[in-house]
């Protein structure tokens, strides 16, 4: 007996979603395709396919639509205007994996299509802390029709942008999400224009709207969980009177020879009202950076360290920077690619402390090329990050800002993973968990990226590795205030 399933996908015009009809048709499903349209003008019907006005497609309104007018088994979403091609026997695949886990979502790997160039396109596993609402499932999501309902019965908001989302949250409170780990499709790219130049372009994601519809289905699914922190925080005395220095700039670097006399030279020019230093963590460099330190050796605020270990990462860099005698009441981050943006950026960070009484500081930073000219996305200000709500919607975002700086004692006792990704982001999500995290908002910090830097292009099994390890964090820091909340 046939699969019975319905279908949704968007749709433009009849050029643009033949082929998927097509593809779709060809299955040994039995199958019933919606057309979701945006457009006023759209027909009644196409190829035989019902149309569907939606206000936007990943709309609250539209997750209601879908609901309203599916009648099988199972729903199948596909969320991109591309043409899909469906692998041999797909769709079956994904019904029986269904089927056998009793999952409420299925999803897969796939390929990208673009002319003649197929790649790999693997997706990571869902976890309890994959709270990323950027998190990337694919274009084809396959749901268990009655989990579908299920959900978009719970939702409470109507949202232009965050709908799908807000379901999602919604279908993981009570469903498994699970990851096919075969490639079963392929998003094959018609319009090769420029991303600005298609006429079915996406909003950007990075606008402030959107992001407060996102913050607020977070939130509210935290609630629904046990995982909501109110904005209730532990106050810092700041009475540790046992620091030679007010505050050290901790530099971890290894092998960057190309820029470390710049972030030295960034820190030392500083101009404050109090005692710093500067303890660089050199992870056994051999490329000159080593002599590079040491033709600043003259300024005593200049502590350079060689850690006797060989199994460090940035944070474990940062834990010797940390725990050093010599280091200050408040340590401040400087990367080695990376440089403050005047001479007031350490003072400016540390008045930060006192003013809003707080164990951590995340500052506000401007991206540009290696001559430290602005490039896209240019100033990164995370705005979201709001005095009463940063410390729940900081589970939802993948980062925090930079530069970040730190009350030692609290730093001393949470320690930093000893990893070389996201170890920054751990300890925001730790801090905020019982401190207030303070913001400055001026650009204290320039982030430059070219070619070779490290973080300047990255293939997707690296990205894969990185998200996957952030989302293990959420999940650790999920759990964490599930626990504070049931004590």
């Amino acid at each position: 007996m046939k699969t019975k399933m319905n279908c949704f996908i968007p749709f433009i015009d009849q050029a643009q979603a033949k082929t998927t009809i097509e593809n779709l048709k060809d299955s040994d499903s039995n199958i019933n395709i919606f057309l979701l349209s945006t457009q006023d003008s759209a027909a009644a019907s196409v190829m035989g396919c019902q149309v569907l006005k939606v206000p936007a497609l990943n709309s609250s309104e539209t997750m209601r639509q879908i609901a309203k007018h599916a009648d099988a088994d199972y729903i199948l979403l596909y969320t991109k205007y591309s043409t899909l091609e469906l692998g041999y026997f797909a769709l079956e695949r994904m019904v029986s994996i269904a089927s056998d886990t009793c999952a409420g979502m299925i999803y897969a790997d796939h390929y990208q299509v673009i002319g003649e160039d197929r790649k790999a396109a693997p997706v990571i596993d869902y976890q309890k802390g994959s709270l990323r609402d950027d998190f990337n499932f694919g274009s084809v999501l396959l749901f268990k029709g009655s989990a579908f309902k299920d959900s978009v019965s719970r939702m409470k908001e109507t949202y232009d942008a965050a709908g799908l989302y807000d379901l999602r949250l919604k279908l993981s409170q009570k469903y498994k999400l699970e990851h096919i780990n075969e490639f079963l499709y392929s998003e094959v790219e018609n319009d090769t224009r420029k991303s600005g130049e298609k006429i079915f372009d996406y909003v950007d994601p990075k606008n402030r709207a959107v992001q407060i519809e996102m913050e607020k289905a977070c939130t509210e699914h935290l609630k629904e969980i046990g995982g909501y922190l109110e904005p209730k925080f532990d106050k810092i005395k700041f009475d540790a009177n046992h620091f030679e220095f007010e505050a050290s700039v901790i530099i971890p670097v290894r092998n960057r020879i190309k820029t470390v006399k710049d972030a030295i030279a960034s820190v030392l020019k500083q101009k404050t009202n109090f005692k710093f230093n500067l303890i660089i963590v050199d992870n056994h460099s051999t490329d000159g950076t080593s002599e590079a330190i040491e033709s600043f050796a003259s300024d005593e605020r200049l502590i350079h360290v060689k850690p006797k270990r060989h199994d460090l990462g940035i944070g474990g860099c940062w834990n010797v920077g940390v725990h050093h005698p010599k280091c200050g009441k408040f340590s401040v981050q400087l990367d080695s690619d990376d440089v403050y943006s005047d001479a007031n950026t350490l003072q400016t960070m540390v008045d930060a402390f006192y003013a809003q009484n707080c164990a951590m500081v995340v500052g506000t930073y401007m991206m540009t090329d290696f001559n430290m000219n602005m490039i896209a996305p240019g100033i990164i200000d995370h705005k979201e990050w709001t005095p009463d709500n940063g410390r729940n919607n900081a589970l939802r975002i993948n980062g925090l800002g930079a530069p970040r700086a730190f009350y030692t004692p609290v730093l001393r006792e949470v320690k930093v993973p000893n990893t070389s990704y996201g170890e920054d982001y751990a300890l925001g999500l730790n801090f905020s968990r019982n401190y207030q995290i303070g913001r400055v908002y001026d650009v204290v910090y320039l982030c430059r990226r070219w070619e070779d830097n490290s973080d300047a292009s990255l293939d997707i099994v690296k990205m894969n590795a990185h998200n996957t390890y952030k989302d293990r964090i959420r999940t650790w820091e999920l759990e964490a205030r599930l626990q504070l909340n049931k004590k």
